[in-house]
């Protein structure tokens, strides 16, 4: 798929789920589940033991049903490394343009982080294909419409305070999609490998982004 065609797919997803898992067996099963509630949007982080491992193999044995992605990346080095294991997009929780053009040299989205409007703002003009706003739960969804008002080109995607049935909040305030980790991925379902409470964490989360979608 093409650059476009994945940013395309992960806004029309409306919410991408935030892994930090080492576990690869316990990983494919976890996609499954949410996959099955209609989440199939996967960040992998790079703070995940052998995260380049994981994103090879979730890659090799995931990617006809899923994008997977990499997170917490620092470095254009990393970036270009989790893209050769397999990665469709790259996400930074913070601003280097370099992370944006090794992505778009692979022709793959690049998405960093951003926290006031002027570095939002810096981030889309240089290529940001939708901006990462973090922390956005100390900056809370008011931020988001007052962002959007005199800038409403913006494409701008939260992590951090996001909940299974506060996402449709976080889209009307203008968020185009949602970043959700704990939230969705609850750990003691996982370590109790209880898969259907994870797809039925899936399914509240795309219907509070349907519900937030239908309000706009």
């Amino acid at each position: 798929m093409s650059k476009s065609s994945i940013i395309q797919a992960l806004i029309s997803q409306g919410a991408i789920a935030v892994i930090r898992m080492s576990d690869t067996q316990k990983l494919k099963k976890v996609i499954e589940a949410i996959h099955k509630g209609g989440v199939s949007a996967i960040e992998i982080t790079m703070t995940t033991p052998n995260a380049l491992r994981v994103i090879e193999e979730t890659a090799n044995s995931m990617g006809d049903v899923a994008q997977v992605g990499v997170g917490s990346v620092l470095d254009p080095e990393t970036a270009r490394l989790a893209i050769n294991a397999g990665a469709t997009f790259v996400v930074s929780p913070i601003f280097k343009s370099e992370i944006i053009y090794t992505a778009h040299r692979y022709d793959l989205p690049g998405i960093v982080g951003a926290f006031t409007p002027t570095e939002i703002l810096t981030a889309h003009e240089h290529g940001s294909d939708m901006v990462k706003v973090f922390p956005a739960d100390i900056l809370g969804m008011a931020f988001f419409k007052a962002i959007k008002a005199p800038m409403p080109h913006l494409q701008l995607m939260p992590t951090g305070g996001v909940s299974l049935t506060n996402a449709g909040d976080w889209i009307k305030a203008g968020a185009c999609a949602v970043a959700v980790g704990t939230a969705l991925l609850d750990k003691k379902a996982i370590a109790e490998e209880d898969y259907p409470k994870l797809t039925e964490n899936a399914r509240t989360l795309c219907q509070s982004i349907t519900q937030g979608r239908e309000s706009v």
